[in-house]
């Protein structure tokens, strides 16, 4: 892991963030739970490329968005098996703790509904806009 990835990590758990992108200089974190910050990050048209992510859960939907944005190399607490072969597929090294076979929603009772709606979605492009529906749909069901 290079420097800026392990400064990432570092703030990611004493920061008690959900996820922190670092370029060396700049730092950019959430306390939100799911993709939402990630998606407001590639709105904020922000240049991430020279960026290092460290995010507690990254499943395919993430992933998918780290792509999007660019980012140099992401660490994660825990992976899917998915999330890891859409960034190795990118070319985005990627470092983490646990992986598993797939993501859990938050009751614990099945799959997380991101990681569920781009299973088989090789374009990031086309996951965002699964990505987006999706949150859509669930934000008008609560």
């Amino acid at each position: 892991m290079n420097t800026n990835l392990e400064k990432a990590k570092e703030m990611l758990i004493l920061g008690d963030y959900t996820c922190v992108l670092f370029n060396g200089t700049q730092e950019h974190y959430s306390n939100q739970k799911g993709v939402r910050p990630l998606i407001e990050f590639l709105e904020s048209n922000i240049d991430f490329s020279n960026y290092c992510a460290a995010d507690k859960v990254v499943g395919a939907g993430a992933a998918h968005l780290y792509v999007l944005l660019k980012v140099k190399s992401v660490w994660a607490n825990v992976i899917s098996a998915a999330a890891k072969e859409i960034l190795k597929r990118n070319n985005i090294p990627v470092f983490f703790e646990r992986q598993v076979p797939h993501i859990v929603n938050r009751a614990g009772d099945g799959i997380c509904p991101i990681e569920d709606c781009v299973k088989g979605i090789t374009s990031s492009d086309a996951a965002l806009v699964a990505i987006k529906q999706r949150l859509f749909e669930l934000n008008s069901s609560n």
